[in-house]
């Protein structure tokens, strides 16, 4: 059995709109909302064995606040360009190269790639909008990434900063 978090970046700010969109950093409550989700996910006692991130600056960071909540070393976050602004083909090759060693595995990208994403998994848990640093757990009946299907994979939650913890 693996895991696949789908994380969104937090809010970002608008403030400079002479930053191009890729370099646009976190706002202050994307700053407080990215570690208050890494606290979540360890509440849960769920771990995350590799983070992937699109390389936009909110989204980096918003990586590296919730490792940092979450326990994870913020140095073994990978970057991959694909992430941002891509389809949902892209992002399936990029679960079906990963290590079969990896357990759990966590992704943070953008809209509309993620909500496309995650609704392209389970047509009775469709999401309107995944907003910022909302977070999604499925878990996928396989011994190896390689053998990832949306046939295989189950939708578990769906979080965000706003929603009252259970």
């Amino acid at each position: 059995m693996k895991t696949l978090f789908l994380l969104r970046h937090a809010k970002s700010s608008w403030d400079n709109p002479t930053l191009e969109d890729k370099h646009r950093p976190l706002n202050k409550r994307g700053l407080q909302d990215a570690p208050l989700m890494g606290r979540r996910l360890m509440a849960r006692k769920e771990a995350i064995d590799h983070i992937i991130t699109s390389p936009a600056t909110r989204a980096r960071r918003t990586a590296e606040l919730f490792a940092e909540a979450c326990g994870f070393p913020v140095e073994n976050i990978v970057e991959e360009s694909d992430l941002y602004f891509t389809s949902t083909r892209s992002i399936e090759d990029l679960i079906l190269r990963q290590d079969r060693k990896i357990q759990s595995l966590m992704l943070v990208f953008h809209n509309p790639g993620i909500t496309q994403f995650a609704n392209s998994i389970d047509s009775a848990n469709q999401i309107v909008n995944v907003p910022t640093c909302g977070l999604i757990k499925l878990t996928c009946g396989i011994g190896s990434w390689q053998d990832w299907s949306v046939s295989n994979t189950r939708f578990e939650y769906f979080d965000y900063p706003k929603k009252i913890p259970d």
